[in-house]
């Protein structure tokens, strides 16, 4: 039972057609061939250049295409727009005053923006943070071995953030 190979083996893999009748080519045929200067290797380097120039044509050809495209794109849109008989623009999109006075305006409305938040100023300023954090800082100072002990000036301080946390939220959220 395990001596015998279990896989049975193709009788052969070369299979062989004889021709009934005898193939045979004159001999103007068989010098032709073997008097051409052409190979295989001959053969396929010259079909690959040929398919290399075609190739070569059809990019040159796209391109010349992409730039006809763009070329007329550019002078379309540097070209001026004529005015419509009505005298109204409906169909153009109205354009964005982008004067430097426009500007300007825009500038100050945003300075007006942040100068009525003034939130750092208000954080930084709070006197009963800067007296939690004060407290704290100093009660750690002094019990540097057992910062435990600080438990209190530690809440105080969490509170009072927690009390900015909510001023600063119902600032910005208005």
């Amino acid at each position: 039972m395990g001596q015998g190979s279990s896989t049975q083996r193709p009788s052969s893999t070369q299979h062989v057609f004889t021709s009934e009748t005898p193939v045979r080519f004159s001999q103007d045929v068989i010098n032709a061939l073997q008097g051409s200067p052409e190979s295989d290797s001959t053969r396929a380097k010259d079909l690959e250049l040929h398919i290399q120039s075609r190739v070569h044509k059809e990019l040159a050809r796209l391109e010349d295409e992409q730039n006809k495209a763009l070329k007329e794109l550019q002078d379309k849109i540097s070209a001026p727009e004529p005015p419509s008989l009505d005298g109204s623009q409906r169909d153009a999109p109205p354009k964005a005053d982008l004067g430097r006075q426009s500007l300007q305006k825009e500038i100050d409305g945003l300075r007006q923006k942040l100068g009525q938040r003034k939130l750092k100023e208000d954080i930084v300023g709070d006197k009963a943070v800067e007296k939690a954090k004060d407290e704290m800082v100093n009660c750690l100072r002094v019990n540097d071995r057992r910062p435990l002990d600080c438990w209190k000036e530690v809440e105080t301080f969490k509170q009072e953030v927690g009390r900015l946390e909510k001023t600063f939220l119902g600032k910005v959220l208005e």
